[in-house]
């Protein structure tokens, strides 16, 4: 792959910060441009610091402005396709995700065809193949078995048709007359240092009496450490651009998770925190028939009260589902034909996070010190 040059979007992201750090270490890079909405000073400095001999070039700018995408695209090898709207509560308007996820997803396939980008690698998600009742067990799911969400939600409906989308264009004939390859990784709930789930998580349990509510803790869920998500894509990118690899990885479809323990959310936040005297607010659960049906009545008082108030649900029943499923994958494909193992195994990941959020009840608590002088 000698003088190649990468484009990450969303590369202000807590998954698409990592891939461009990981992309730095890649001797025959010769250039990464940044993507995203808007770049943070913190962001730019972080990017400036970075010790490379690539260029590094930050670029501002929206997934649906095609201009941009064409000024972002041009003389580009390969495309890691990380901007989305990651949204499973629907805090958005459901147009404004199916624009950011599929339509702004189209444009830059079209845009890689345009300007002829031979590769492009999608950060797909797990919630593209379920689950689709909390009733039904699964367990390490494999491609083969072509499991697929039936979720009209907008984000597991968006990531899915995107995916496919991507998939589709595999082969399409570029502007120069060569190929387009792509691929797509499914990840899990991805965790580690600047995650901001974890972050808000944190942040509301330090004003809860260091309680966590506990509102996923009856599934059994695969989840990623960001640096082995990270890590998977620069496989991905490699073997897409290797001719004695990229053969069987064009047109796929990969799960990614590591050997983090298959639990809970809620024991996977409550193993990160509890070093730190932060715990989980079990006095009342709801049986979960209970709370998906809870779930479904929100969403009909939504419904109804559209035409006057925009009432936005805390929870719905995708999210019920998703958070309180028996549903795990296996990586073993991606084993096969990326070479992919995890860099960073379980108990350094716990490690580095646990650590992060140390920080975090500090500086808390450092905040409550001075408030309290």
């Amino acid at each position: 792959m000698p003088g190649w040059s990468c484009l990450v979007t969303g590369a202000g992201g807590f998954l698409g910060q990592r891939i461009i750090r990981m992309l730095m270490q890649e001797e025959a890079l010769q250039e990464v441009r940044c993507l995203f909405r808007t770049f943070g000073p913190k962001h730019e400095e972080e990017l400036s610091k970075l010790q490379t001999k690539a260029k590094v070039t930050i670029l501002k700018g929206d997934i649906l402005d095609v201009q941009c995408l064409r000024r972002a695209c041009q003389g580009i090898s390969v495309v890691i396709h990380t901007a989305a709207a990651v949204d499973p509560i629907g805090a958005n308007s459901r147009q404004t995700i199916l624009d950011v996820n599929l339509k702004g997803t189209q444009l830059l396939l079209d845009t890689c065809v345009e300007a002829s980008v031979p590769v492009f690698i999608y950060s797909s998600s797990v919630s593209v193949a379920g689950p689709n009742s909390y009733k039904e067990i699964i367990l390490n799911a494999h491609e083969e078995e072509h499991h697929e969400s039936t979720w009209s939600d907008p984000y597991p409906y968006s990531k899915r048709m995107a995916e496919k989308a991507v998939l589709a264009a595999n082969g399409s004939i570029l502007k120069n007359g060569g190929r387009l390859h792509t691929c797509a990784l499914r990840l899990p709930l991805i965790y580690g240092e600047e995650s901001k789930l974890i972050s808000t998580t944190v942040n509301a349990a330090l004003k809860n009496n260091s309680t966590i509510k506990e509102y996923a803790s009856f599934g059994i869920a695969n989840s990623v450490y960001v640096g082995n998500a990270a890590w998977s894509h620069i496989l991905a990118a490699r073997g897409l651009q290797d001719p004695k690899k990229s053969q069987s990885i064009q047109g796929q479809f990969y799960y990614i998770s590591d050997d983090t323990p298959h639990q809970s959310f809620s024991d996977l936040y409550y193993t990160l925190v509890k070093e730190w005297g932060l715990r989980l607010d079990s006095r009342w659960i709801l049986p979960l028939p209970l709370l998906y049906w809870l779930a479904f009545l929100l969403e009909i008082v939504s419904f109804l009260l559209r035409a006057v108030y925009n009432y936005r649900p805390p929870f719905g029943r995708f999210l019920v589902t998703v958070s309180n499923s028996v549903f795990t994958v296996s990586y073993k494909k991606a084993q096969r034909d990326l070479g992919y193992e995890p860099l960073v195994s379980w108990e350094e990941a716990k490690q580095k996070t646990s650590e992060w959020i140390g920080t975090l009840v500090k500086q808390h608590r450092k905040t409550l010190d001075k408030k309290s002088q």
